[in-house]
């Protein structure tokens, strides 16, 4: 009887999130720890308990207390929320389009956001009443902008909007925007290297202040698609099935879309533009859960977040003291990685 408890309480959702858990926890001590300068991580969980309960500081070290709180804290969460935004950001998508090779990038979402932030950052815009908001507010407003367009576009040239129209539509747009971006970069003068700089994707800099930038949009972006996993869920069986079942499609596609866009925008607003981590990381969920979007959406959320934040720490440590630029470097692990899985994938159905 105890070892048939022991076996309902290891079953593979708990076994799953246990294991997804453990690595971004580790993601954490070990981007929090490594650098320059190594900080012990019973340190770090000190310095983290006495900032949490408002306890004395006093008998740590202030050099260690500033390297985790100023330096590397704030980038190694800022990592963790643009890989989560990413990660959960693809797996709607290939939900939602039935298509592994859906992601934001694919779709177009992530080229309008980087059009958005370009031309913030090119003519150095700031909204009133928005302020720091202003460079995620555009990039998510030209996303969102691109995904209506893209999906208008493919109503046009088919009324029923099939799944390998809305692709190609969004390669399309993509591709057109990305032309834009690089006639943008053309036409910058001292502001070349600094978009240049952005467009490789770093999270480099950025303290607390881009922390509270991208929690509000990751948290909104999120809830809605977790709230929406049992749609996806009917979804993935295809359109009609979905109908069937009770499900609104074309609302909830519009739903779905939207909060991938608000995610995806929030991400390149901080980050710049970090390729893979939406393709890749919904199937290694996957191979961990299974399909079911109720799990597959937190799951991706937990192991992008370690992903991303694993790759930074490489990147400014690999040649240090030299910085690779982080999307550079996700691109590097992430082509070998999806190929791999695609092969896999082709495997699996020649033996069934």
């Amino acid at each position: 009887m105890q070892r048939q408890s022991i076996r309902k309480f290891l079953n593979n959702k708990t076994i799953a999130y246990l294991a997804a858990g453990t690595f971004l926890l580790l993601s954490v001590l070990l981007g929090t720890s490594i650098g320059t300068v190594y900080v012990p991580m019973v340190t770090i969980g000190r310095i983290i308990e006495a900032k949490l309960f408002g306890l004395s500081l006093e008998r740590i070290d202030p050099m260690f207390t500033n390297i985790v709180l100023d330096i590397r804290l704030p980038r190694v969460i800022l990592s963790g929320l643009v890989g989560a935004s990413l990660a959960i950001a693809g797996a709607a998508f290939q939900g939602l389009l039935r298509n592994p090779l859906a992601d934001p990038y694919t779709l177009g979402v992530s080229s309008g956001a980087s059009v958005g932030a370009v031309i913030t950052l090119f003519f150095q815009i700031s909204i009133p009443f928005v302020g720091s908001f202003t460079l995620p507010f555009l990039s998510i407003l030209f996303s969102l902008a691109t995904v209506f367009l893209v999906l208008a576009f493919a109503r046009k040239i088919e009324r029923s909007m099939r799944v390998e129209t809305i692709i190609l539509t969004g390669i399309i747009f993509s591709s057109f925007l990305g032309a834009l971006i690089s006639l943008m970069i053309a036409l910058t003068g001292d502001e070349l290297r600094q978009i240049i700089a952005w467009l490789l994707g770093s999270v480099s800099m950025r303290g607390w202040e881009y922390v509270k930038i991208v929690i509000p949009f990751f948290t909104i972006g999120s809830f809605i698609l977790i709230m929406n996993a049992k749609e996806l869920n009917a979804m993935s069986f295809g359109e009609e099935r979905a109908q069937h079942l009770g499900v609104n499609v074309q609302k909830r596609k519009l739903i779905i879309l939207t909060a991938g866009s608000i995610l995806t925008g929030a991400a390149v607003a901080v980050s710049g533009t970090i390729g893979f981590v939406g393709l890749v990381i919904p199937h290694l969920a996957r191979l961990l859960w299974g399909p079911n979007h109720i799990h597959l959406l937190p799951i991706s959320i937990l192991i992008g977040s370690g992903f991303l934040i694993l790759a930074d720490l490489i990147s400014r440590t690999i040649i240090s003291p030299t910085e690779l630029p982080i999307g550079v470097l996700t691109a590097l692990i992430g082509a070998p990685v999806f190929s791999i899985i695609l092969l896999q994938r082709k495997r699996t159905e020649r033996s069934g």
